[in-house]
């Protein structure tokens, strides 16, 4: 199987991301979850939103994915 060319993908991710607020954000799967993301900890004090909520990074849901 190595070496062959795949013409189509065999599975496609379906999301909207809709802003709910400031950085906040809220993602819709196609299974119908939804998952809310936004920023927290250093990277408010960074950027000095600490009037934004504490919310996961998106890259926070991918390292957890990763493991997953």
């Amino acid at each position: 199987m190595m070496g062959e060319v795949m013409d189509e993908p065999f599975y496609v991710a379906r999301a909207t991301i809709d802003k709910v607020a400031g950085v906040h954000r809220r993602a819709r799967l196609e299974s119908g979850h939804t998952v809310d993301f936004g920023v927290h900890g250093a990277i408010k004090r960074l950027y000095a939103l600490e009037d934004q909520p504490n919310l996961p990074l998106p890259v926070d849901y991918i390292v957890a994915a990763t493991g997953g």
